[in-house]
């Protein structure tokens, strides 16, 4: 059964995008375990936006699809036996520092 993630408020679901293999200059790879956590993600869903004092939602920034950068230790990680997708992680959305535009 598909699942899919509906984030509340200004939060947002992304997938992290996989580093490629490091390998050192005398030609050792560094293993996972040993890697640095990727800090770029996919975006997958995005909450309505956040609630202001007059009760009215603010737009959110991203959009589904997006490439973005987050902070080091954001966010809520969602392992695999919850859902159909490798592992994912709902953010907030100030927890975002920028969208990746490519090739502009």
């Amino acid at each position: 059964m598909a699942r899919t993630f509906r984030p509340l408020g200004n939060r947002v679901v992304v997938k992290s995008q996989e580093e490629e293999e490091v390998t050192t200059k005398g030609g050792l790879i560094v293993p996972d375990t040993a890697r640095e956590k990727p800090q770029r993600a996919d975006v997958l869903a995005v909450g309505p936006g956040k609630l202001n004092e007059d009760g009215k939602r603010q737009p959110m920034e991203v959009k589904v699809g997006d490439t973005v950068l987050y902070a080091k230790y954001a966010g809520t990680e969602v392992k695999g036996e919850t859902t159909d997708e490798d592992d994912l992680l709902v953010l907030r959305e100030d927890d975002i520092l920028a969208i990746v535009e490519e090739g502009k």
